[in-house]
């Protein structure tokens, strides 16, 4: 299945009812703003929570991101936050707790419906999957696949570890996280998030590297909870300048190897064939599409 799939590169949540985060969202650089229904906001402020995402939504994307917000389960409480949720300002949902394809679908068929009544677009807003059980691990390489809606998936670290019994670290959840990173690759969307928990955030320098480490094993952006994360983020899933010169090298050099009737060539020694070509050219197309994305953001806090 083939899908439109955005620059999401950095994803960093605000809770929907504090005043003072919401109004300084728009200038932190992130792709996208998750206005947070979920844990962010304790259980006596949901109902209120919900009715402030549209107007929030209005005032979050004005630094040109994308606006996502986290809903809550169970069902009912889902239902409800989608009512508030659907509009013209909201780019897409997070769906926690997902448990199969046919929760997916459902809430499918909940959001075109309100897509309908409110005049948008049909299949405008899109998912991000959130796998956070080991019975819903089981069922993972469906999901994507039950909704033309979904163009991400991750896997809830903290809550996945939980389920588990295991402790939230590099080596418990690097099986986890990769078999999602292949499911999200083989269903045609991205996968999303770090190997580590990003509850870790204290040390700068020890955060980049595990950032790097994570876009290496192939992830393709990752959520945030703290403003000082986003600018790492953005930096190291973004092609480097080294890697950009290098992929134009390769695309170059296949097309002059072509034109000779070769299938492969060499660079400073090393062989060169289809599949690094191929690497090549998407770096190259990624590395576009992210400076549309940083023209569309420049643009807009300019305005």
């Amino acid at each position: 299945m083939k899908r439109d799939l955005p620059v999401w590169r950095s994803l960093m949540y605000v809770p929907v009812n504090v005043d003072k985060f919401v109004d300084k969202a728009h200038t932190r650089g992130a792709d996208v703003i998750q206005l947070d229904l979920e844990d962010s906001v304790p259980p006596a402020a949901k109902d209120k929570a919900r009715t402030l995402v549209e107007q929030a939504a209005a005032k979050v994307r004005r630094g040109g991101g994308d606006v996502v917000v986290r809903i809550n389960r169970p069902l009912a409480m889902a239902v409800r936050d989608l009512e508030h949720s659907i509009c013209p300002d909201v780019d897409g949902i997070a769906i926690t707790k997902v448990e199969s394809g046919s929760h997916v679908q459902l809430l499918d068929e909940l959001v075109s419906e309100l897509e309908d009544k409110r005049g948008m677009p049909a299949g405008r807003t899109k998912f991000i999957l959130l796998v956070e059980s080991a019975d819903a691990f089981s069922r993972m390489d469906d999901m994507p696949r039950a909704s033309e809606r979904v163009v991400a998936m991750s896997i809830g670290g903290e809550d996945f570890a939980l389920d588990c019994n295991m402790e939230p670290s590099d080596d418990a959840l690097l099986h986890p996280k990769q078999h999602m990173i292949v499911a999200a690759r083989a269903a045609g969307i991205m996968p999303l998030g770090f190997i580590s928990t990003v509850a870790n955030f204290g040390d700068w320098e020890n955060f980049r590297v595990m950032v790097r480490r994570s876009r290496n094993l192939g992830f393709a952006g990752a959520s945030c909870i703290h403003p000082g994360q986003v600018k790492i983020v953005n930096e190291e899933y973004t092609p480097g300048a080294d890697e950009v010169a290098y992929a134009t090298k390769v695309v170059a050099l296949n097309k002059e190897a072509a034109a000779a009737g070769r299938g492969s060539f060499q660079i400073n020694g090393k062989m060169i064939d289809i599949p690094i070509v191929v690497r090549a050219e998407k770096l190259l197309r990624r590395h576009e599409q992210i400076k549309a994305r940083e023209a569309k953001t420049l643009a807009a806090m300019q305005s």
